[in-house]
């Protein structure tokens, strides 16, 4: 089946395909019994859970920090900083996770008696990660050790730079490093070679809790009582992992569940409660999906646009009066970056048609003479979403270099395609680095051209099979009966759903008893449900369609529950849907 031209399958068959062999295995008749919930256990399945060990959420099944390589050498520059009462400077990355990670570093370092510091860079003026320039800054400091958080994998220039003036330098971060490190005192980050901890996705504020749990545990060794409890910080390791869109494995999934466990009960930062109120979301029903299209957006904002310190102070703050002031700044920046994004996309817009139809292509390469740096990032992901193809859109910067991001879709791995890149033209790409579905880079203006050829040459080269044919998982059908809020509560609290463990969707055809357009894009529709029937909107729907007198509708949707004026009811969300 299709919805508006996009191929539409099912999780089961999925699931079915990845478990050819397991029929007869001895564990089979216990993985198909992995929660009581007849939907839930569906579900799942169809995430690939085989075993009901692997829904466990107690904090106590965490990985093991000793799996960690480098743990130790971190912990020990650590405890000397600590015992010396030496200057830590620690240094952030500009997005949601380099500001959680810098929150979190300088809350829990000072809590255990380190006197801590933090340096966020202005990406427009001192670049990605601890470069030269800002080493340079934070020399002016005199610190003893640099903290880098969410970054310095890639930072050789300023790691080494750092160590000529007799500074340590220790690196937390978890993107995939080049083939050769940085010269740091100790790195700790899952993704380098011989690192044995099982979570590759964790993000750079996991990578600093569990640096934090290493700590407390050599205090605790030391005979130290008053130690923090750490679980008091989940609600910034929670929003860091979803906002950074980092895959939901066990582990991730214990911690973004502890997380919003917390915030549910109003255990939480004041900036974080100030984020939820701002954006109009409840804390009582917090949910991945606030963190990845409210909270974390807002905490973005701040980097894009300009410093991201204030999205720190907000998340460092005890005052909630202060938070609330804070949160406000970054809901006016949102907004300031929404205006901007939109004014972009209207000159892409113009040049669309030309893009929907290059159809041979594997990737696009788009380039705006004065498009705002920090706003490309969400530009490229908005044309990968229209054509379904890895994108790469570039900014002019201060300095006349082109600035580069990159958002890609599944069976296209980002970075290893700017390796290869880089690998057969070794002069083309100035300086790269990321993950498999978002990276950036810098390249010389005048190297535009061969860059937009070569970039394609690699993800030919690359692609898996039929990764261009767009394809939309969803979890099959949903009986009348099942299309009700209990279901909807229970899927709301669930989870938590996100990258690589999707919110569950379902597909259906429904006759139509009424439809009213909203805001003059929303469809508001009363669907025929057996005997009763169903409240169910589709946002953004286009144009050409609103005209339309629907009769009847199909596609893809999601159980919601809608809270207002104090009662809540079921919801059907549609994200692709075809009008009869």
């Amino acid at each position: 089946m299709s919805v508006a031209g996009v191929k539409v399958q099912t999780r089961r068959q999925q699931a079915a395909d990845q478990s050819v062999g397991e029929a007869n295995s001895p564990t089979d008749h216990h993985a198909r019994s992995v929660h009581p919930d007849p939907l839930l256990n569906r579900l799942y399945l169809a995430r690939g859970i085989r075993h009901a060990d692997e829904l466990e959420t107690s904090m106590q099944a965490l990985l093991d920090w000793q799996s960690l390589k480098g743990i130790d050498q971190a912990v020990e520059l650590l405890l000397a900083a600590r015992q010396q009462q030496q200057r830590v400077m620690i240094v952030g990355d500009y997005d949601a996770d380099g500001a959680t990670s810098t929150a979190l570093a300088m809350l829990g370092l000072s809590a255990m008696g380190l006197n801590v510091q933090y340096q966020l860079p202005n990406r427009f003026e001192y670049g990605y990660g601890l470069s030269p320039a800002i080493v340079e800054l934070v020399l002016q400091q005199q610190p003893d050790l640099i903290l880098t958080v969410d970054n310095g994998i890639s930072s050789f220039d300023g790691i080494a730079l750092a160590k000529q003036h007799g500074v340590k330098v220790l690196v937390t971060d978890h993107h995939l490093p080049a083939d050769t490190l940085p010269n740091a005192d100790a790195i700790v980050n899952p993704n380098q070679p011989g690192c044995a901890f099982a979570s590759k996705a964790a993000c750079g504020c996991t990578v600093m809790f569990y640096v934090l749990i290493a700590l407390r545990a050599a205090l605790r060794e030391q005979g130290e009582q008053a130690l923090p409890n750490l679980a008091q910080w989940l609600d910034l390791v929670a929003l860091a992992t979803i906002a950074d869109v980092v895959p939901l494995d066990k582990n991730n999934r214990m911690l973004v569940s502890n997380g919003l466990q917390r915030i549910r009960q109003g255990r939480m930062r004041p900036g974080m409660k100030a984020l939820f109120e701002v954006s109009g979301r409840d804390w009582q029903f917090a949910s991945s999906e606030d963190f990845g299209f409210s909270l974390g957006p807002r905490l973005n904002a701040a980097g894009r646009l300009g410093d991201m310190s204030v999205g720190v102070q907000l998340l460092l703050t005890e005052q909630p009066a202060h938070a609330h002031q804070l949160a406000t700044d970054l809901q006016n920046l949102n907004s300031e970056r929404r205006q901007i994004e939109a004014s972009m996309l209207h000159e892409v817009e113009r040049i669309m048609g030309d893009l929907t139809e290059n159809t041979a292509a594997y990737s696009q390469v788009v380039f705006g003479d004065s498009w705002h740096e920090g706003v490309i990032g969400i530009l490229a992901s908005r044309i990968k979403d229209r054509i379904y193809r890895p994108v790469v859109a570039f900014a002019r910067d201060d300095n006349g270099e082109l600035k580069g991001s990159a958002r890609s879709i599944k069976g296209i791995h980002l970075r290893d395609c700017l390796d290869w890149l880089s690998k057969q033209q070794p002069e083309l790409i100035l300086k790269f680095g990321g993950h498999a579905m978002a990276a950036g880079l810098t390249i010389r203006e005048a190297d535009l051209a061969a860059f937009t050829q070569g970039f394609e040459q690699a993800v030919q080269q690359l692609a898996e099979a039929e990764a261009l044919t767009q394809q939309l998982w969803v979890d099959g059908e949903l009986g009348a009966q099942e299309l009700n809020l209990a279901n909807a509560l229970t899927l709301e609290q669930a989870g938590p759903w996100g990258q690589s463990f999707p919110a569950p969707s379902f597909y259906g055809e429904f006759a139509v008893s009424d439809s009213r357009v909203l805001a003059g894009k929303h469809l508001k529709l009363t669907l025929v449900n057996g005997q009763n029937s169903l409240a169910a909107i589709a946002f953004n729907v286009p144009q050409e369609h609103l005209a339309q007198t629907v009769n009847q509708v199909r596609g893809v949707y999601q159980l919601s529950c809608n809270r207002f004026r104090g009662a809540t009811t079921l919801q059907l969300v549609f994200s692709n849907i075809e009008i009869d």
